[in-house]
């Protein structure tokens, strides 16, 4: 952050939504619901992952981190939108910017990853069943994601010292509600071409790699599917239905950003709402609503509940 003293930028100021403060009061009282479910949905799918042994395996390890990053996620954006819905002046301080960019990406391509690995993991589940306990072992599951964290942080600090490195001295007024490094270099006080060939190539190839591993992935994973019983086919269909969903929602957002020049095009708002507030809450409704295992985890969970409540009357 030594870097900030070089610059004559002190703070950003963010467009918002929308001007008119009678949409930006119902846009308030749609996204605080939205947050608010986000929240309680996600944080419900780890504790019952957590308090349910029978849900102590690959595929809910790497749910509850799932629900865990989405938690994360949205909290680095959403509740300094919600407060911009009920202030005029929608301005955030350089340090808060940055580290807003800094936390997004973190989150953001260590979903990416965990998509991926998610991937891999039915891949091996029901492509090499015979062998999966000694494929996804727990030293597998907790290796993988060890490297799915690291690399979201490398990937961070990365796009964050170059967004640093570039002098800022006007203008300083960022078409969004949030921070991002493409919004935030094309203010910068230099030519910026290399600099977002450089993005691209970073963000951009990561996006464009990943979602090619898990189409690729998912084909094989159908091809295989040909030759089982019906019920078994149903159960596996639905679960690759589902995260193939959350992959094109997460995934459409940061090829149709990161993967050309940095400009702000009228789709950039839409596209980023859905990045920030309804990806993370369409997580537990497609992971538990289309669960049965889940569905019975919660049950179970709301039935202890019920009884440790009765004990204490």
């Amino acid at each position: 952050m030594v870097l900030e003293n070089d610059t004559t930028v002190k703070a950003f100021v963010l467009s918002g939504l929308t001007t008119n403060h009678n949409i930006e009061l119902a846009l308030f009282a749609l996204f605080i619901v939205i947050y608010g479910s986000i929240l309680v949905g996600n944080i419900l799918i780890v504790v019952t992952i957590v308090c349910d042994h029978h849900l102590h395996t690959p595929m809910y390890f790497f749910l509850s981190n799932l629900s865990f990053i989405d938690v994360c996620h949205s909290s680095v954006v959403m509740p300094k939108m919600l407060a911009d819905f009920l202030t005029e002046a929608k301005t955030i301080s350089f340090g808060e910017c940055i580290s807003q960019m800094f936390f997004l990406h973190l989150f953001a391509c260590t979903e990416i990853f965990l998509l991926t690995i998610m991937a891999y993991d039915r891949y091996a589940a029901i492509c090499n069943p015979l062998h999966y306990t000694t494929i996804m072992s727990r030293r597998v599951c907790l290796q993988l994601a060890v490297a799915m964290w690291l690399g979201g942080l490398i990937h961070s600090i990365a796009l964050t010292a170059l967004t640093l490195n570039l002098p800022y001295c006007g203008p300083n007024s960022i078409d969004n509600f949030f921070c991002d490094v493409p919004l935030v270099i094309k203010l910068a006080c230099t030519d910026t071409y290399i600099f977002e060939i450089l993005i691209i190539s970073n963000s951009g190839l990561i996006s464009v790699v990943c979602f090619v591993v898990l189409v690729i992935s998912y084909v094989v994973i159908l091809i295989s599917l040909r030759n089982r019983f019906s019920e078994g086919r149903r159960k596996a269909l639905s679960t690759c239905a589902a995260h193939l969903t959350v992959v094109t929602f997460f995934l459409g957002h940061c090829i149709f950003i990161y993967l050309r020049p940095a400009k702000s095009l009228a789709a950039d708002k839409v596209v980023s709402v859905f990045f920030t507030a309804v990806t993370p809450l369409l997580n537990p409704i497609i992971y538990t609503l289309r669960n049965e295992d889940m569905l019975n985890a919660l049950n179970k969970l709301r039935g202890r509940q019920v009884t440790s409540g009765g004990k204490g009357h």
